[in-house]
C-alpha cells in the first residue's frame, strides 16, 4: 500500500485501532480519526487518536490524528480534508466510527434513534460523499464499511430498534455505492466483524471467550485486503469475520418454501 493514503474512522479504539496500524505497517499513510467518545457517543477525549498515531510513528509509519465527530456531513467530511490538505490525496476510506445503543419499541426516543444513526449510518455516508469526487478523479478508491450480524440475521437479534437498523442501512447503502463506483473504479465491500472489544465486552461477561482468538486483528487483514490491489475485483459482497474465520453474506429470493405455497393457495 506504499503511496495509498486511509482514513479510518473510529481509528483510536478497538477494531479501528487494528485497521490503522495495519494499514500504516503495510505502507499506506493514515488519518485515524476518533472523537474519542463513550460507547454511547457522548464525551470526548483527544488522546484516543493521538496514542495510536504515536503509535504508527513508533513504528516508521506515518499518521495524523482527527478528532472530527463524524455525525453530520460537515464532521464527516474532515478527515477527508485532513488527508488531502495533509498527504494530497485520499484513496481508502474504513468507516468503523460506530456507537451502541437501541430500546424496545415502547420506550425509544426520537432522539436515541437519531443519535446511533446519525454515527452509524450518515457518518459512513458523509466520509464517501466526501471522498467519493477525488476518487473518482484518479479512477481508484476502496470504501470499507462496517456492518453488523444483527441487522439482518434474527438468530442475532438484539432486541432493541436502533444498533441493527442503522448498520442495515449500511449495509443497503454499501450494495447501492458498489453499483454506482463500478464505473470509476471504486469497490464498496463491507466487513461484519467478531472480535474482542470494549463494545462486545458485556457480550463475554467482561473477560475473554476461552478458546476463541477474537484479536481484532484477523477482522484488519480482511479490510487490507479489500483496500489492495488485489480485490479490485470485489465490490457489493459483505464479509463476516471472526477469529480468522470467514463467512459470506448473500440475500437471496426463494419460491419454494411454506409461506409461498400458502400464499399461492390463500390468494388464489
Amino acid at each position: 500500500m506504499e503511496g495509498r493514503v486511509a482514513v479510518v474512522t473510529g481509528g483510536g479504539r478497538g477494531i479501528g485501532r487494528a485497521h490503522a496500524l495495519l494499514l500504516a505497517e503495510r505502507g499506506a499513510r493514515v488519518v485515524v480519526c476518533d472523537v474519542g467518545s463513550e460507547l454511547d457517543g457522548s464525551g470526548s477525549d483527544a488522546k484516543v487518536a493521538d496514542t495510536v498515531v504515536d503509535e504508527i510513528v513508533a513504528a516508521g509509519g506515518t499518521a495524523v490524528a482527527d478528532h472530527s465527530d463524524i455525525a453530520t456531513f460537515a464532521g464527516a467530511a474532515r478527515p477527508v480534508e485532513r488527508a488531502v490538505s495533509t498527504f494530497g490525496r485520499i484513496d481508502i476510506v474504513v468507516n468503523n466510527a460506530g456507537i451502541a445503543g437501541g430500546s424496545p419499541v415502547e420506550t425509544v426516543s426520537e432522539e436515541e434513534l437519531a443519535r446511533i444513526f446519525a454515527v452509524n449510518f450518515h457518518g459512513s455516508i458523509g466520509t464517501v460523499r466526501a471522498a467519493w469526487p477525488h476518487l473518482r478523479e484518479q479512477g481508484w478508491g476502496r470504501i470499507v464499511n462496517t456492518v453488523s450480524e444483527v441487522a439482518l440475521d434474527a438468530k442475532m437479534g438484539s432486541g432493541s430498534i436502533g444498533y441493527g437498523a442503522a448498520k442495515a442501512a449500511v449495509w443497503s447503502a454499501t450494495i447501492a455505492l458498489a453499483a454506482e463506483g463500478l464505473p470509476h473504479g471504486i469497490t464498496v465491500n463491507a466487513v461484519s466483524p467478531g472480535a474482542f472489544t470494549r463494545m462486545n465486552e458485556a457480550l463475554f461477561g467482561h473477560g475473554r471467550p476461552p478458546g476463541l482468538d477474537l484479536d481484532p486483528v484477523h477482522v484488519a487483514r480482511v479490510v487490507a485486503w479489500l483496500a489492495s490491489d488485489d480485490a479490485g475485483d470485489v465490490t457489493g459482497r459483505i464479509i463476516h469475520a471472526a477469529a480468522g474465520q470467514h463467512r459470506e453474506y448473500l440475500t437471496r429470493r426463494f419460491r419454494d418454501t411454506p409461506l409461498v405455497e400458502r400464499l399461492d393457495r390463500e390468494l388464489a
